[in-house]
């Protein structure tokens, strides 16, 4: 699996950095939330283990932080607003 740019991308963490694979991102500016959206590509095999199992695996590194919420879609997600009720 591997990350990929996409339309609305508008940064890429790890750029020029040898020790990271590049991470393109769309950074929501104006979010209350810090939204950021990132795009993966499957390869066949992936496809096919997914197709057979029905399984994602989704593997965080908090360094011992609080873990953040993660969202994983099969589609593009909206942008997500600040409600009136709080």
């Amino acid at each position: 699996m591997k990350p990929i740019e996409f339309p609305g991308c508008n940064v890429v963490f790890g750029k020029n950095q040898p020790e990271y694979m590049p991470l393109p991102a769309e950074r929501i500016e104006n979010n209350d939330f810090g939204q950021v959206v990132t795009c993966w590509e499957l390869s066949e095999e992936e496809r096919e283990k997914v197709l057979q199992d029905g399984k994602i695996w989704v593997s965080l590194l908090t360094f011992g932080h609080p873990l953040q919420p993660i969202l994983v879609t099969a589609e593009k997600p909206g942008v997500y607003q600040e409600t009136e009720n709080k």
